[in-house]
């Protein structure tokens, strides 16, 4: 049941004592209370509705798109609470439904400058490729190619003819040199050099003819192709007007009042165009009608509903934070004024954290990493393993971090104490004689008892540091993996990572094409807990020095 315009009145009643302190920090939360039990009815919608049609593949069926939802808990009037819907992008290919909020902008709508435009812009198209596929335009290429072909094999034959005659001229100024003098001998050479000159002459003016009909064939093809780069002119600076025009029509609201396009907000970070798809995610569809009717932001989140895409990580009715890429800038702007939540990120420090040295020498040193500890000095906070081993050791030189643990990450580091060892051991892992053993509990039951991973990885630009699947452009990602225990609906796992990609270990765990069972506690991959169960537990590898054989061991504290 709505309450006014497109704000939700909750099923069940909400404790208004439990009321958040400050706004979600959108890009690192626990959904509150209110905003579990919004999306719980927004989901108990998506089962039963016969509004739209969409494949959200609940059922493993073919061609399905899971798609993200969001929820926001307005307050509509002083203590009176309601919450808004959104999804990010469109569905059953509309921008309009009765339960969710409208788009900031709907290009989409009939009858827009947009739609007008596209038709203009379609049209041109429909132009162009109607002469491109003209006979006479397909004739004309042929004959330039023929053409080419020709002038190619002639003017071969020509300079072999030519290489040919020089040899002949060669052997007939040898045998002149010998055997003539004087008078003969001038007139003789002199035949020579203008047989010499005459081909070049003749060389020259049938390269001349080739061009010249070359050109013929070129300006028969320009003729036809005038119009057409003509009409792709158009079409490119219509295309690039309305892209400009299409930006500017994203106005986002904040609580003061303020509004900023789409392209100031990415001008602004020195962008010449804002990435495509921003502005159409659930979280700024949603602040942009709260502020634009009068309802006081309360709290939000964002879950997944449906199949997991091939390349991300999503996993049905989990929540996930906005995108960085997309909304960060966008949200920057939209919750100024706000009393937003902290990000949680930021405000952690590793002064109680004490690194474990297992093994010391002249060449290395092996300690044992805190989770939520810094391998090296981030943008905010500098204490990590990097800055304490410099104090505790100061004469200390070279890069000395040989590998690195994620910061959620515990376990076994190695670190070299000058430039030469760690050469060697760096040498090591690039040669992957290195061994290493990861423990790590997942969210669900193994039926296999061990297995390999092959699930390539790259970067997920519009989301850092997540890490997508990607067959075109990922690296090579390797994991072997053994189930040790199940218990209490968790398993126990080692992970045997052969190659050391960022976040190998996670998405091989949490992808639906790997284990598809989350680490526990991952808050990137799966939902977040105490901490992330996963330990960097062996290691073994050649001392830099002697060659011999070294190994360690420290099992997970989990």
């Amino acid at each position: 049941m709505q309450i006014e315009g497109k704000v939700i009145q909750f099923n069940q009643a909400i404790d208004v004592n439990d009321r958040p302190d400050q706004f979600t920090y959108p890009f690192y939360y626990q959904p509150h209370t209110w905003s579990i039990q919004a999306a719980e009815q927004i989901q108990d919608y998506l089962l039963s509705q016969q509004d739209f049609e969409h494949n959200f593949g609940l059922d493993d069926s073919d061609a399905a798109i899971g798609k993200m939802f969001g929820v926001l808990v307005v307050e509509v009037r002083p203590n009176e609470f309601g919450f808004l819907a959104a999804v990010s992008g469109k569905l059953a290919n509309s921008n309009h439904h009765s339960v969710f909020v409208p788009p900031v902008f709907d290009m989409l709508e009939e009858g827009s400058y947009f739609r007008k435009e596209e038709q203009e812009i379609n049209a041109i198209t429909l132009r162009i490729e109607a002469l491109e596929t003209q006979p006479e335009l397909h004739e004309a290429k042929a004959f330039l190619a023929q053409e080419e072909d020709l002038r190619t094999i002639r003017l071969e034959e020509q300079r072999a003819k030519g290489r040919l005659a020089k040899q002949e001229r060669k052997q007939w100024r040898a045998a002149a040199l010998e055997q003539l003098q004087g008078q003969a001998l001038e007139e003789r050479l002199g035949k020579i050099k203008h047989e010499s000159l005459c081909f070049k002459f003749y060389l020259k003016d049938l390269i001349h003819y080739w061009d010249l009909r070359i050109q013929q064939a070129t300006a028969s093809v320009n003729r036809f192709m005038q119009t057409i780069n003509l009409l792709k002119e158009e079409r490119k600076q219509r295309s690039a007007a309305l892209q400009k025009r299409l930006f500017s029509e994203y106005d986002f609201l904040n609580i003061r009042g303020e509004r900023r396009s789409l392209e100031d907000i990415f001008s602004a970070l020195g962008l010449e165009k804002p990435p495509a798809g921003a502005g159409e995610c659930a979280a700024p569809k949603l602040l942009h009608y709260a502020f634009n009717h009068g309802l006081k932001p309360v709290c939000m989140a964002e879950f997944w509903w449906g199949m997991s895409p091939k390349s991300e990580v999503r996993k049905h009715k989990h929540f996930y934070p906005a995108c960085r890429g997309k909304c960060y800038p966008i949200l920057g702007h939209m919750l100024a004024g706000m009393d937003v939540a902290d990000n949680p990120l930021e405000g952690q420090t590793g002064s109680d954290k004490q690194l474990q040295i297992l093994h010391e020498d002249e060449d290395l040193l092996v300690i044992v990493k805190p989770h939520e500890f810094l391998s090296v000095p981030g943008k905010v906070e500098l204490d990590s393993v990097y800055t304490r081993i410099q104090d505790m050791f100061p004469s200390i030189t070279g890069p000395i971090i040989v590998h690195r643990l994620d910061m959620a990450t515990s376990g076994i580091m190695l670190l070299a104490k000058h430039k030469e060892a760690h050469r060697a051991l760096q040498a090591q892992f690039i040669e992957r004689t290195v061994k290493k053993r990861y423990e790590a509990l997942l969210e669900g039951e193994l039926k296999e008892d061990k297995g390999r991973i092959e699930l390539p990885l790259r970067v997920d630009l519009e989301d850092r540091p997540r890490q997508l699947v990607c067959y075109e452009h990922g690296k090579s990602a390797v994991t072997i993996w053994e189930k040790r225990k199940v218990s209490e609906g968790r398993t126990k796992v080692y992970f045997y990572p052969i190659t050391g990609r960022t976040h190998q270990l996670r998405v091989h765990a949490a992808h639906h094409l790997g284990l598809n069972a989350a680490i526990v506690g991952d808050d990137l991959y799966g939902q977040s807990e105490d901490r992330l169960y996963l330990h960097a537990g062996f290691i073994s590898f050649n001392h830099p020095s002697t060659g011999k054989p070294m190994k360690f061991s420290v099992p997970a504290e989990f």
